[in-house]
């Protein structure tokens, strides 16, 4: 398996994660359950998984009323988009192995 492989399963994998705690939290709100604290949604995302936490958001309809999580998850996201695209565009050559 290559870099680029592993890169990917990670994010497959953390965004799955990410995916599944909005759900489970969502759950966990319904029955008045102990609930996820909002900072494990942030460092989820900040990991690599906030295109699974923002679908979370929104199919699970679940902290769409928060202004924080509704511009921060979208900005996280643009964030990692814009650290790809300098690695990519940069001088310096990054090898995938």
């Amino acid at each position: 398996m290559n870099s680029l492989e592993l890169i990917l399963t990670y994010l497959g994998i953390i965004n799955f994660i990410s995916f599944l705690a909005m759900g489970s939290d969502k759950r966990k709100a319904k029955r008045n359950a102990f609930r996820t604290p909002e900072s494990i949604f942030f460092i989820l995302a900040l990991m690599g998984g906030s295109i699974g936490s923002i679908l979370g958001m929104y199919i699970f309809r679940h902290k769409t009323k928060h202004w924080y999580f509704v511009v921060g998850m979208p900005a996280i996201l643009l964030a990692q988009i814009a650290i790809v695209v300098g690695i990519n565009m940069s001088p310096i050559e990054v090898l995938f192995r």
